[in-house]
């Protein structure tokens, strides 16, 4: 039988007590001259990206920062980014992402909950970097307690709140899952800089350190694209490919071109993918894994995945700012067992558990729906000057995320919806995620999410927005194939057609822009 856990690890992992920019130390000293960043005709090798940060620091340090202060960085992906986010830590400053894309009015109201002293745009790096010392500065930070992001939630069902996360937690998090994906040990070098051994084995996990190609378009302003798409390929000497925008045709002819290693995003990339006629026709041998987070990934496209590279692992995983970036994953080398639907298991050092819906605390049996709980070192410390809101969510030592899960005999967890998300018929749970899923799995359908429609008499009503797949989608037939799956109480009411599901720049599915059309 496959392995639920990695062979040879146990259970938990011996993190350094070392700050963030530790990553970025060691990587430079050991993979040197190895190109870290791509982006068109622009490359930072590892040892640039170490000495244009240090520069980055002593120019903050040299304008007035003061360790602790908040710096945002507003800019999208670009080579100035990780310059800019290492040289911050650094400085001592704490990191603050802020998409560009952000609205004026929203953006300012950010800046000025985080109380951040400075904003970094693309263009200010070159000129803080200008004329500085390569030398990094000489910082005693306590990492338990000095805050190395102030992330914000994405608010995709309410007001975001900013997420305090010190560099143990960062550090911790980039870990857990960088030894995970490449069975690995953390270790440091002879100048204290933060490295992995890789002590798997090539045949388990193929990918060797300093080897690795991928292509990102997470955004690095978002929890999965600052540990996943920044920290965790830093660390690993993994080359990183920035695309600006989603262009499938584009994303798969670098795929074979390039060699890429690992494709990893939210389900929307994928979608977006398997949409586009050149992926029967490119040679994609050169993958090694696929990784999907930010919302789970459909079934159906699973199989579209499986059929098209079947000797490829498709890698879920689970998280939230609130835990740094993720709690829970597939095992990640080739014997390991993969289970489609669930986002895989705990990884190190981390603990789930299941919450009655009642509200009272109590567990819930294996194979139960119940809130889903995270305890372990990655967990944030709370909300920025919201104790009300963290008191709500952090109990007893547990995180409680708000999400809805199944937990299986052999700990593998299933997202079965956001509690929010959940709808009530007469009494009934409804879950929109089982509706979509059938909804997605309809060959005349593209895309699908579902939501409530307020009823004084019976509650709410399930309502579909839905991309059609072909022009000639009838409504009616599309309610009638999922209705005669579910029972009355779940039925679809409404199916209303649109061009595209509105999503955050994360790959979420808005919900509540969705619920707006409605009212």
């Amino acid at each position: 039988m496959p392995d639920t856990w990695l062979p040879g690890f146990g259970p938990s992992l011996d993190y350094p007590e070392v700050a963030v920019p530790a990553i970025l130390a060691g990587s430079a000293r050991r993979f040197g001259d190895r190109d870290a960043f791509v982006h068109g005709d622009e490359r930072i090798t590892f040892s640039e990206l170490g000495r244009a940060a240090a520069a980055f620091a002593n120019g903050l340090l040299a304008g007035g920062l003061s360790p602790g202060d908040r710096v945002a960085l507003r800019m999208p992906n670009c080579l100035a980014y990780p310059v800019a986010y290492y040289g911050t830590l650094l400085a001592g400053g704490t990191f603050v992402p802020v998409s560009p894309l952000l609205p004026e009015p929203a953006a300012q109201a950010l800046l000025a909950d985080a109380g951040a002293v400075r904003t970094i745009t693309a263009a200010d790096v070159p000129y803080l970097c200008s004329g500085m010392s390569e030398a990094p500065p000489d910082l005693d930070l306590d990492v338990h307690e000095h805050l190395a992001h102030l992330a914000y939630t994405g608010g995709t069902t309410g007001v975001s709140k900013g997420v305090r996360l010190p560099h143990r937690n960062v550090v911790v998090n980039t870990l857990q899952y960088a030894c995970w994906g490449a069975g690995a040990v953390p270790a440091l070098d002879e100048y204290g800089g933060l490295v992995l051994d890789q002590v798997g084995s090539p045949e388990e996990w193929p990918t060797r350190l300093g080897t690795g190609i991928a292509i990102n378009l997470t955004p690095w302003f978002h929890a999965m694209g600052t540990i996943g798409g920044l920290n965790a390929p830093v660390l690993g000497g993994t080359t990183v490919v920035l695309h600006s925008r989603l262009d499938p045709a584009a994303y798969l002819a670098d795929v074979e071109r390039l060699g890429v290693t690992s494709m990893g995003g939210a389900p929307a990339l994928f979608a977006a993918l398997l949409a586009c006629p050149d992926i029967r026709t490119r040679d994609l041998s050169s993958v090694r894994s696929i990784s999907s987070g930010a919302a789970p990934m459909p079934l159906e496209m699973i199989n579209q995945l499986t059929r098209l590279l079947p000797d490829t692992p498709i890698l879920e995983g689970y998280g939230l700012t609130e835990v740094t970036m993720g709690a829970t994953s597939t095992p990640s080398h080739r014997s390991g067992l993969r289970k489609a639907g669930a986002v895989g298991r705990p990884v190190f050092d981390t603990e789930v558990r299941l919450a009655s819906l009642d509200g009272d605390g109590a567990e819930v049996a294996t194979g139960e729906r119940g809130e889903v709980c995270v305890r372990g070192p990655q967990v944030m410390r709370g909300y920025h000057n919201r104790p009300e809101a963290t008191a709500e969510v952090l109990r007893d030592g547990w995180l409680y995320t708000g999400d809805i899960g199944v937990l299986d005999d052999d700990g593998y967890l299933s997202i079965v919806d956001r509690k929010k998300d959940m709808l009530l018929y007469k009494g009934y749970n409804v879950y929109p995620r089982e509706l979509e899923e059938l909804l997605i799995a309809l060959p005349e359908v593209a895309a699908a999410a579902v939501v409530g429609r307020p009823d004084p008499a019976v509650g709410e009503l399930p309502v579909a927005f839905v991309v059609p797949a072909r022009a000639s989608v009838s409504g009616a037939d599309v309610l009638d194939a999922v209705n005669a799956q579910v029972p009355g109480y779940k039925r679809v009411r409404e199916v209303r057609f649109v061009p595209e599901l509105p999503v955050s720049a994360a790959g979420k599915i808005l919900k509540r822009t969705l619920r707006e059309q409605l009212t």
